[in-house]
């Protein structure tokens, strides 16, 4: 595997190692000691979550707060989706900013996000399957988020967002100006 960085401390992209042939292809999805030996982190996890959405679908921009912050590597298994982090970190010199990647069934890439970064996805194809890694299990009262359409992160989700579908709650959550972050940088 490959680790591409990201302008985001923290936040990467994975481009795995394919073999493939007339047969098909086989890869290496995750391997622990790949995985830290490459990228510096040491993380255990622990919860893996998977969902089916039809296209327009946007989930996010979500996030667990402190003390049950959660990273994850993200991929997708069939379709395609946009993928977006945006560092949420309050004093990070990169605060408000945001990395979206492209993630997909055909370039198998997945993405790390980090601890202290809310994070979302829109699907792009008719459907998609998204697959999850989780440092920490899921607790609803740590549950956030901000805005997907916030004019100050300035995202372009690839598809008009007036025609989205968001939960209930997506719609409700923060701008980012509104936003009081849980989350502290640390050098």
């Amino acid at each position: 595997m490959k680790i591409v960085n990201t302008q985001l401390e923290g936040c990467f992209e994975i481009e795995p190692k394919v073999f493939g042939d007339e047969r098909g292809y086989f890869y290496e999805s995750y391997n622990e000691k790949s995985f830290k030996a490459l990228s510096g982190i040491h993380t255990e996890f622990v919860q893996d979550n998977q969902s089916k959405s039809r296209k327009g679908v946007f989930r996010g921009l979500h996030f667990q707060a402190p003390p049950f912050a959660q990273a994850k590597l993200v991929r997708v298994i069939s379709g395609e989706v946009l993928d977006v982090a945006v560092d949420i970190r309050a004093g990070s010199p990169t605060y408000g900013q945001y990395h979206a990647v492209l993630l997909s069934a055909e370039n198998k890439k997945q993405f790390f996000v980090p601890r202290g970064f809310a994070h979302g996805f829109l699907v792009l194809s008719e459907e998609a399957e998204f697959l999850y890694k989780c440092d920490d299990y899921y607790h609803p009262a740590a549950e956030g988020g901000i805005r997907y359409d916030d004019p100050a992160l300035g995202i372009d989700w690839k598809l008009d967002t007036a025609d989205l579908l968001l939960s209930p709650k997506d719609r409700v959550l923060p701008f980012l100006s509104e936003f009081e972050s849980p989350f502290i940088y640390e050098k």
